[in-house]
């Protein structure tokens, strides 16, 4: 039984919105032309231009937790996945979606809503937490990530493909194999939009790319586009994001430039053998993001065939920022890498570029590994702004509520007999649609120990479960280069107190391992 509450204003059936979520997987904050790269994206450039594009938009810093917080509207913690997939047997780390939290896909799918998914679940199908247990009728997933090819050996190559639940064979002929998981993800959401058309009903189609998390490869006419333009070097084309995005008005003049770390050499420092080396595991990554690209053109191809773009509302982001594990050599693995065969990662040097102009990467919640891109179109309900940024703070947990806002559902007090978390975030609609007021609230983060806490504009932000805070004014320095905690030890002491009494209330604490006896190992994932 549904019992409701927080009800939204119930549209004309014929005014719902399609709503499409795509999420794109281990992608830096400026890897696509809207937001700074060199890699053309024609197609997510013509949604940037024809709808909204937000330079303050947040994610968790990590896959499973940002899967969580997206799917639910809550906190990733409150979801059950503050970290990853292992149960570890305290409220906020069980490993998987929780009884009192509900999805998008159950809420929508109250309000009529055809639901589907397509790409990478991985919040706790091993658990038994699938899609098709969490609201959604049709799906194609991945029970994690990592898988691009049909054929795909190695690293991810022994990942299983799941159809509404029930396993199947990656080269089973509906798929028209071989395939590249880009395409395969998209035109598989098209024959669920097909079904939803039949049926009559608006659509929720939660597009969950695979790319370009590693193991990194592409289509090998894709790849061969892009030997060579990285010979320039990670150094140079820094500082060309960095202008691009100073130019479009994303990133505001005072904001520093991160410098290259100590750690990462100078590109004019290698050897030519190494600079190939780098060179080409770049162009694999740029492959899969114009694969990604593609893959748009496509959707909204298909829309458009269909008579269905005009009042579907589209969303673009990130898990997370781009993926320096693998550190300084990253990995370039197989006789031909960039293959379904071999087993790529960028590693640390690129990934700094990934990111541009923030500091640090995935896993931490310093700007890098936090701000995501995100891009919204809707012809029937948003009016383009292509020379404007929303720099409101907004976070994942703000999609939810959106979602139910646009579809005039309800999202619920109880929930199969579970009682329901309230929601943690707010309705964009006000920022989409340039009415009405959007609240200022405080936004909160924790992930590994890092932890992170926006107050307006001011950010405090520390490194590990020991590390020192940070406290950061965004207003003149988003990239975090001018350290105030001791200038400000006041402010320090406040925010401190703040994110401290939200992890106590979202489930951060206890953390796993909090309560072992003394002389044993302490986990390593407090």
């Amino acid at each position: 039984m549904l019992q409701l509450t927080t009800v939204f204003a119930a549209p004309e059936k014929d005014s719902q919105p399609n709503i499409i979520i795509i999420m794109v997987d281990d992608m830096g904050f400026s890897d696509i032309g809207p937001y700074g790269s060199e890699i053309p994206t024609p197609h997510l450039d013509q949604l940037a231009e024809r709808g909204v594009k937000f330079s303050q938009f947040y994610n968790t810093g990590r896959c499973c937790p940002t899967r969580a917080s997206l799917l639910t509207g809550l906190y990733s913690h409150q979801a059950g996945i503050g970290h990853m997939t292992t149960d570890q047997q305290v409220p906020g780390y069980r490993g998987q979606l929780t009884d009192n939290c509900v999805t998008i896909a159950e809420v929508l799918g109250q309000a009529g809503y055809f639901t589907a998914v397509t790409g990478k679940w991985h919040v706790g199908f091993e658990h038994g937490v699938t899609p098709v247990k969490r609201g959604f009728e049709r799906s194609l997933n991945l029970p994690a990530g990592g898988l691009h090819f049909s054929n795909q050996t190695g690293s991810k190559g022994n990942t299983s493909l799941y159809l509404n639940g029930v396993e199947v064979d990656r080269d089973d002929p509906q798929f028209n194999p071989p395939w590249y998981g880009c395409d395969l993800w998209a035109r598989q959401g098209l024959k669920f939009v097909d079904e939803a058309l039949k049926s009559e009903r608006p659509f929720f189609w939660y597009f969950a790319h695979t790319a370009p998390h590693f193991p990194c490869m592409a289509p090998e006419q894709t790849i061969a586009k892009y030997r060579g333009k990285y010979l320039r070097g990670w150094d140079e084309l820094h500082e060309e994001r960095y202008a691009r995005q100073l130019k479009s008005g994303l990133i505001k003049p005072e904001w520093q430039l991160e410098p290259r770390p100590e750690q990462i050499p100078a590109w004019e420092s290698l050897s030519p053998e190494d600079q190939k080396r780098y060179d080409d595991m770049m162009a694999i990554y740029a492959a899969m993001i114009e694969e990604i690209d593609n893959s748009i053109g496509t959707l909204v191809q298909g829309l458009q065939e269909r008579g269905a773009l005009e009042n579907t509302l589209i969303l673009f982001l990130s898990d997370n920022g781009g993926n320096a594990e693998a550190g300084i050599p990253g990995r370039y693995e197989g006789e031909h890498p960039g293959d379904p065969h071999s087993n790529v990662f960028i590693g640390r040097c690129w990934a700094h570029l990934n990111n541009t102009p923030f500091r640090k990467y995935k896993h931490y919640n310093h700007e890098g590994g936090i701000a995501t891109p995100l891009i919204a179109y809707w012809p029937n309900g948003i009016q383009p702004d292509p020379d404007n940024w929303i720099d409101t703070p907004t976070h994942l947990i703000d999609l939810m509520a959106t979602c139910v806002d646009l579809a005039g559902a309800t999202y619920p007090k109880q929930f199969q007999g579970h009682e329901i978390t309230p929601l943690a975030g707010e309705s964009l609609r006000p920022l989409l649609q340039q009415e009405g007021t959007f609240p200022e609230r405080p936004l909160y983060w924790e992930h590994e120990g890092n932890a992170a806490i926006r107050v307006q504009n001011w950010k405090l932000v520390r490194e590990g479960l020991n590390g020192e805070w940070e406290l950061f004014d965004l207003t003149t320095d988003r990239t975090e280069q001018h350290n105030l905690a001791a200038e400000q030890p006041e402010r320090v002491d406040s925010m401190q107190k703040q994110w401290r009494e939200w992890a106590r209330s979202a489930q951060v604490l206890p953390r796993p391992g909090a309560n072992k006896p003394k002389g044993k190992k302490k986990n390593q994932n407090t």
